[in-house]
């Protein structure tokens, strides 16, 4: 496999964003209380004031757990590196200049972005653009 890529044009340039079919959305639970078993949560983050989710709208409203931020998530299929410096600042600041709302979460081979439902499929359009055309 080739090694992850630091250099901000390259990555830039190989962004090749794809966009998942499913809604996801941003759930909490209590510190102290497992997550239940009928949820399959996309990523699990522990905070002092409880437990993070992101999960599909499906699993959230099955389970009845309270959810904000319907979303879509934008893969980036550039292989960056963790410590590639200021790749999602160039991507987050050409979303918010359209106005447009994101949050990233990095994972170990690609950078993704949970966008707002209702902005998905323009956001998804912006990314698959050249800032520079």
């Amino acid at each position: 496999m080739k090694p992850p890529e630091r250099d901000l044009n390259t990555l830039l340039a190989n962004i090749r964003p794809t966009m998942s079919a499913e809604t996801y959305v941003f759930c909490t639970i209590p510190a102290h209380c497992s997550v239940p078993a009928s949820v399959t949560p996309l990523l699990t983050f522990h905070e002092q004031e409880g437990t993070s989710l992101i999960m599909t709208l499906a699993d959230a409203k099955a389970a009845n757990l309270n959810y904000q931020y319907p979303s879509r998530m934008i893969t980036l299929n550039a292989y960056s590196a963790l410590d590639a410096v200021g790749f999602l600042a160039a991507i987050t600041a050409r979303l918010a200049a359209a106005g447009i709302s994101a949050n990233a979460v990095s994972a170990y081979h690609h950078d993704h972005l949970f966008v707002p439902v209702a902005r998905a499929e323009e956001a998804i359009l912006l990314l698959r653009t050249d800032p520079h055309s």
